[in-house]
């Protein structure tokens, strides 16, 4: 398909640039089959939009501070790391790549270095952490929290952003992005959800910095989705598998959620426990075999984001409701509102 087909005008002020607070007063636009009325509910709502039974699938990642800033000699290099290889092997996506050699070290302050590797077919370059410690630890030092470029680009990041941009169920290290549609719930929120009977399961997805970089081809035929790591263990895939046969629906909370769902489940429609690398890439035409429906934020312009609600939703549906919530003044993006879509 056309990458075109999935655009659409954002104006600059609706590009949320801190969160709602608290979290669980964002709004949320309520998204169902192709002739329901759109509905403007708020995220506080959700307990009474779903039923007793359903389920709640979160991703417990945590983002680690991924982002570096350094020189090799007089050149500035900055690195935003995408991918784990081993314990002090990182796939990382390099700025002013073309001064890095094979060989060369990377000095990004506090102590922490970098011996730069391979350079990979997708334009990354390996980064080996040199030393003893635990990268995790040297990255505290030397890191700060990769916020995505829209906000960025506008506002340094800052402490705040180091609480911000969490979720409350973050557990497992290894993200560079947060899986956004979670940071909206609070302890709450839970509880309201625990008393409506609404279940709730947790997957790993280890988000990539490749949930930043634009579709680059015309057609969606010709782009190359960036590999994660997730997991998702037996005792999950079983609960899951047994609320859906009782009749709950299952409702990936965010993409990441529905991404590793989806490539954990088979053509029998049942999940599976899985754990290694996913670079599913789902457009309209994709026969949807572990959800029945999802929470997201609102995503950007013809990115393989939007191309993923659209083909949960239908391409149109989903025009229609970006185009009502820009008309109502939604905030969009990571920090932004929500959506619950329910094909």
């Amino acid at each position: 398909m056309k990458v075109d087909l999935f655009d659409f005008e954002l104006p600059t002020d609706l590009i949320a640039l801190r969160p709602a607070r608290p979290r669980d007063a964002a709004r949320m636009l309520v998204v169902e089959g192709s002739d329901a009325p759109f509905r403007d509910c708020g995220v506080l709502d959700l307990p009474g939009l779903l039923r007793a039974g359903d389920v709640l699938v979160f991703n417990d990642t945590r983002v680690i501070p991924a982002q570096l800033e350094g020189r090799r000699g007089e050149a500035r290099i900055g690195a935003t790391l995408h991918k784990r290889l081993d314990l002090r092997r990182w796939q990382a996506f390099v700025r002013n790549a073309k001064r890095l050699r094979e060989g060369d070290r990377v000095e990004f302050g506090g102590e922490v270095t970098a011996i730069a590797e391979a350079r990979l077919d997708d334009g990354s370059i390996t980064l080996r952490f040199e030393g003893d410690e635990p990268v995790e630890l040297l990255l505290e030092r030397a890191g700060r929290m990769p916020l995505p470029p829209y906000i960025a680009g506008k506002r340094p990041t800052d402490a705040q952003d180091r609480e911000d941009y969490q979720t409350m169920f973050a557990r497992e290290d290894g993200a560079v992005a947060a899986p956004t549609a979670a940071l909206h719930f609070t302890d709450r929120l839970i509880a309201a959800l625990d008393e409506a009977g609404i279940g709730r399961e947790t997957l790993t997805l280890h988000v990539g910095a490749g949930t930043f970089i634009p579709v680059k081809a015309d057609d969606t035929d010709h782009h190359k989705m960036h590999a994660e790591w997730g997991r998702i263990e037996a005792d999950v895939a079983d609960r899951l598998n047994a609320a859906r046969s009782a009749g709950g629906r299952i409702i990936a909370v965010g993409t990441t959620s529905l991404r590793l769902l989806e490539s954990a489940t088979g053509e029998d429609n049942l999940i599976r426990p899985f754990a290694g690398d996913t670079a599913i890439f789902i457009t309209p035409g994709y026969r949807f075999r572990a959800v029945d429906g999802l929470m997201t934020n609102f995503h950007l312009p013809k990115s393989t984001l939007m191309m993923l609600v659209s083909a949960l939703m239908g391409r149109e549906r989903m025009q229609a409701a970006y185009a009502h919530a820009i008309a109502e003044g939604y905030r969009f993006y990571s920090y932004g509102d929500s959506s619950l879509l329910l094909p």
